[in-house]
């Protein structure tokens, strides 16, 4: 019986294969700018299909400066926020013909730092970084040398956040989401308030609870520090900080703020399971308008942040420019209202 090599095929087998030269093999397959006879490319194209041969990215990425890969930093694929902003960079970069790596940074920004560094190496022609900033200067600094060490050798940063970095950014107007959150709960009647927050050290909270603070002082109303509760970022961080909000006594608290949807979530059922009904013993809204929050019951209020499109937006802006100053390129928020803050 004839052995059956099981080896990967290379590049030289291909040419082989196809009766060609090693360098016409290459260009017809690595899109090189010198023209390639089509009856010649046409061999290669078959010759690497029945040979099923996928090219050395990293031997490319050698020879280019870079491969044809988008390297996208996410807090937490599993919070629909991150993930469907992830959907949106895959996408658009499907069209463009490029390949997404994702890395989760966990919302740690000493882990975002090493990430990054270690993506370097893959030299990537893109990076999108999505998620809030930090507030520690010292690893942000470091972050920024990072960063302009990859643009220095031709590769392209876009960030999704807050515009404190000098690279070009796909902002989300948070403050002015939160702040038009709450003149409209309190249109609806709410006058008693409550916040579930994640730390200060990460500018997404700053910006939405600072943002809700000054849409309550627009209405001569405040929400006091004792009732706002800081947990973590997450389904499980929402259902522990309503539960330290019941803790405390919040009798007179009419409405809840939870600074993420997911957080929202989870203290919807954090109330449900303390016997208080959501949407008619206490309000509770969110913000990121995730698909989810349609779904639950009852269905949430929030502040609707177009995440798809802002994904295809990052990547957009990272294959279109080419040189200049750092952009920055507003995305707008609006407020939904549903079932969660019914009128008082």
């Amino acid at each position: 019986m004839t052995e059956i090599n099981r080896s990967p095929a290379t590049l030289l087998d291909v040419a082989r294969e196809a009766g060609v030269s090693l360098a016409t093999a290459s260009r017809a397959l690595n899109g090189s700018d010198r023209k390639v006879n089509d009856s010649y490319r046409e061999r290669v194209l078959a010759a690497a299909a029945r040979l099923n041969y996928s090219p050395n990215l990293s031997a490319q990425a050698v020879a280019k400066g870079s491969t044809n890969t988008v390297a996208l930093l996410v807090s937490d694929i599993a919070d629909p926020y991150f993930s469907s902003i992830a959907a949106g960079v895959i996408r658009a970069s499907d069209d463009a013909g490029l390949v997404v790596t994702i890395a989760v940074t966990g919302r740690d920004s000493a882990r975002e730092l090493e990430l990054v560094r270690a993506l370097r190496g893959q030299r990537p022609r893109i990076m999108i970084l999505t998620g809030s900033r930090s507030a520690d200067q010292d690893n942000e600094q470091a972050l920024v040398d990072e960063l302009t060490a990859f643009e220095a050798n031709g590769g392209r940063v876009v960030m999704v956040s807050q515009g404190e970095l000098p690279f070009d950014t796909v902002v989300l107007d948070n403050y002015e989401g939160a702040r038009l959150l709450a003149h409209a709960l309190v249109d609806r009647g709410y006058r008693r308030f409550a916040a579930i927050a994640a730390t200060d050290a990460l500018l997404t909270v700053k910006h939405r609870l600072g943002g809700f603070r000054q849409g309550l002082a627009e209405r001569d109303l405040a929400i006091t520090d004792e009732h706002v509760v800081r947990s973590e970022f997450t389904r499980d961080g929402g259902y522990a900080g309503a539960m330290e909000l019941l803790d405390r006594g919040i009798d007179e608290v009419d409405c809840v703020f939870a600074l993420n949807d997911v957080m929202a979530v989870g203290a919807l059922s954090a109330f449900r399971a303390a016997g208080r009904v959501p949407g008619r013993d206490i309000a509770v809204a969110g913000f990121d308008d995730i698909p989810t929050v349609q779904d639950v019951s009852p269905a949430l209020t929030t502040v609707h942040v177009p995440m798809e499109d802002v994904g295809e937006l990052a990547l957009s802006v990272a294959v279109s420019k080419r040189s200049g100053d750092a952009t920055t390129t507003p995305v707008a928020t609006s407020v939904v209202v549903r079932e969660s803050t019914p009128q008082r």
